[in-house]
């Protein structure tokens, strides 16, 4: 008598949007990996027959991509291609009632504080012992380190606290505990994520611990790990910045002097619609104590085009606030209006080409910013660490970039490096958004 042959479960994880979404797909991976289930991170061969999709709902490029990939494998489900189809993350959160009804191929939808519930579904345990452990997917070099989950910020604009809820700070001594052990590991950048850093601490309710941020401390233990050679800040509000961070900044060499810091605006009219509690005049303060107490801090930010209401001369006080700041770095997104947010009740009354229009102009002022600035940088040398390999070069970044979104130095693959080490670059020449050099050391 024949007998079915079952075949073993293979989960393959695909991961859409920002390093958050990241994190939380790697804890996921952790957990499937400490169940003894055979799983893999967005393989380039689909051969796993349960797959779980992590959306991003936080714009409408966002959004659509993440329903493109659930339709495709729906697709493939329905061909007999794949046997389940699990979808989780922002736009599940946000859209689950709707997506159950229009997508019905997958098998469940799950919010972004489900992890226990996905795990059952995939037929594992949530194993308390593995937090704070992680399986990354990035290179073994760096490892995004989430301190925080959700957002307490009233920005109008903003789905987050819809889809991420209200912030909560991780644990102190958790994170440290996961640093080391990655770290151990071979991590020697941590990347520090959230979506808003300067707030980290304000929710503890310790006995006997004063409230208020708790940045500053974090930086300091999580500097103190033996291993850890670069930790990096991303996403930090201006808003009550934590100005004692700064000297903590020049004073630990391990921790980069850069600052990512989403500015969205600089026109007073536009940040006072945006409800983001900070005026130009005190964003400009605050960029110059930044840069006055961390000197040769690279700055990057981000803008939105076309906020409702903004007018000609909005646009021209953000381009000229641009011109004065010169950004190291700058990214700019077109406004996409978001149900059940505050700004959702107003017209979105900018025509999309007028959006489009004012996002060019203002990254080729910022492309001209950059290369004057990065030709500041030919004949230096800088601490160089190496990501990876590809087109006849060695690509790394300095501590002055961000992996995927900042410069990168490319270096003539003939000159001998491994991937994850730190080597000493002169720089040669510059472009734009790119930097050429030679090792030296």
């Amino acid at each position: 008598m024949k007998t079915k042959v079952v075949a073993k479960p293979s989960i393959n994880i695909i991961t859409l949007g920002c390093s958050k979404n990241l994190v939380d797909s790697e804890v996921l991976f952790t957990q499937l990996k400490g169940n003894g289930l055979e799983v893999t991170h967005e393989a380039k061969k689909d051969k796993a027959n349960i797959v779980v999709i992590n959306t991003c709902g936080f714009i409408d490029n966002a959004k659509q991509e993440s329903i493109d990939t659930i339709l495709r494998y729906a697709d493939a489900k329905e061909a007999g291609k794949i046997d389940k189809l699990y979808v989780t993350g922002c736009l599940s959160h946000r859209y689950k009632d709707d997506l159950e009804r229009e997508i019905p191929l997958v098998d469940s939808f799950f919010g972004t504080n489900e992890l226990p519930r996905l795990l059952k579904a995939l037929k594992a345990d949530y194993k308390h012992e593995l937090v704070g452990e992680r399986l990354l997917t990035t290179p073994a070099h760096y490892a995004y380190l989430k301190i925080a989950e959700g957002c307490d910020r009233p920005c109008s604009f903003c789905a987050i606290p819809l889809m991420r809820g209200n912030h909560v700070s991780r644990p102190m001594d958790e994170l440290v505990k996961e640093a080391s052990s990655l770290a151990k590991k071979g991590t020697k950048e941590l990347i520090l994520i959230a979506q808003d850093l300067t707030f980290y601490g304000l929710d503890f309710k310790e006995a006997g611990s004063p409230s208020g941020r708790k940045l500053k401390e974090l930086l300091e233990r999580l500097s103190d790990v033996n291993g850890i050679e670069w930790i990096r800040l991303q996403y930090a509000y201006p808003a009550g910045f934590p100005v004692e961070i700064l000297q903590t900044m020049a004073e630990r060499e391990n921790i980069c002097k850069y600052l990512d810091m989403p500015l969205q605006s600089g026109s007073d009219a536009v940040l006072k619609r945006m409800r983001r509690g900070i005026t130009r005049e005190k964003t400009e303060a605050l960029i110059e104590t930044i840069r006055g107490t961390v000197p040769n801090i690279a700055l990057r930010t981000t803008l939105i085009s076309g906020y409702p209401g903004e007018t000609e001369e909005d646009y021209e006080e953000t381009y000229s606030f641009v011109e004065r700041m010169r950004f190291d770095r700058l990214g700019i997104f077109n406004y996409s209006h978001e149900e059940n947010t505050h700004a959702f009740s107003v017209q979105d009354d900018v025509p999309e080409d007028v959006k489009q229009e004012r996002s060019d102009e203002i990254m080729a002022l910022q492309q001209g910013i950059s290369e004057e600035l990065n030709q500041a940088r030919v004949g230096n040398t800088y601490k160089v660490m190496v990501d990876r390999k590809e087109s006849g070069y060695f690509v790394g970044r300095t501590e002055f970039d961000s992996p995927e979104v900042d410069n990168e130095v490319l270096i003539p693959a003939e000159q001998y490096a491994r991937l994850g080490d730190f080597v000493q670059v002169k720089i040669d020449r510059a472009e734009e958004f790119d930097l050429y050099g030679t090792i030296v050391s």
